[in-house]
């Protein structure tokens, strides 16, 4: 009797865990914002510009899966940062039921963070609508952000105030040309690549490019067990996942976890705004 009274309490506390589990990946972690405190040490950086500060913001997935009121809160928490660049890399939506949610992205990018020196972004594969194959999808959307001022590069560069941006078009997406974004490259220039999909990092179109490479895409899997890898990563490398990685060449790749979310869930793997302090080296 004691023997079935202990597996019945044991049962029942498992299943207690389970549900309490769920309801935190599910109600709580995904509006548990975190900003990340980073360096950004960069060759050729101007003396004016060290110490300046860049935010990444990534994945917003504005669409129907989750209150999209958290993003606009949130970068309201971020402004107190007052950064002096922000970047977006790309997955501005989720489409709902095939159909763009453009009147809820423009309430939100009505509220967007802006930078005090600049403001830039790339798209993503979602940004391509259906099967990342509907261009004037893309372009709906570049609208959008041209008209709240967020300069949107694809596969071209800008220089702001001593800093080069090359932003690429999304990997997956009809337009495509890390050539054409790189022509720009000057070694002797302070240089940020911004590229959503990280699996670009192992393309063999870098030649001599030394500098920061910013990512999203991964969302850093959403569900992270403890000490273990993401089981589902939408990205070919799966050493891919979230945070830092030094590649060969002086490259350095940065995977951020997505401020939004696919699917209103996420497990050791809390939504993220990355704001780096820029140094020289």
């Amino acid at each position: 009797m004691k023997r079935r009274n202990f597996i019945k309490t044991g049962f029942l506390s498992l299943a207690g865990i389970s549900l309490l589990s769920g309801l935190y990946a599910w109600q709580i972690e995904p509006f548990r914002l975190e900003i990340i405190h980073l360096k950004m040490p960069i060759k050729n950086l101007p003396k004016h510009l060290i110490g300046k500060t860049l935010m990444q913001i990534s994945d917003i997935h504005i669409g129907n899966r989750f209150n999209f009121q958290f993003i606009i809160d949130s970068f309201k928490i971020a402004n107190q940062f007052k950064p002096d660049f922000v970047v977006y890399t790309g997955d501005f939506i989720s489409l709902e039921n095939g159909q763009v949610p453009l009147g809820k992205l423009t309430k939100v990018i009505e509220n967007s963070l802006k930078g005090s020196i600049g403001t830039l972004a790339i798209l993503g594969n979602h940004d391509y609508g259906v099967n990342w194959s509907q261009s004037e999808v893309a372009n709906q959307i570049t609208d959008l952000l041209k008209t709240n001022e967020i300069t949107v590069l694809r596969n071209e560069s800008i220089f702001i105030n001593g800093l080069n941006f090359i932003g690429f078009d999304d990997f997956w997406g009809l337009n495509f040309n890390p050539e054409k974004a790189l022509h720009s490259f000057d070694k002797s220039k302070a240089n940020i690549v911004l590229c959503h999909n990280p699996d670009v990092s192992d393309l063999n179109i870098w030649n001599d490019y030394n500098s920061w490479i910013l990512s999203g895409h991964t969302h850093g899997g959403q569900v992270k067990p403890p000490f273990l890898t993401p089981p589902l990563l939408p990205v070919k490398n799966k050493a891919y996942a979230s945070g830092i990685y030094k590649l060969e060449n002086g490259r350095t790749l940065y995977i951020n976890r997505a401020l939004g979310h696919l699917w209103q869930v996420r497990f050791n793997v809390r939504p993220e705004i990355t704001l780096f302090q820029l140094q020289n080296i």
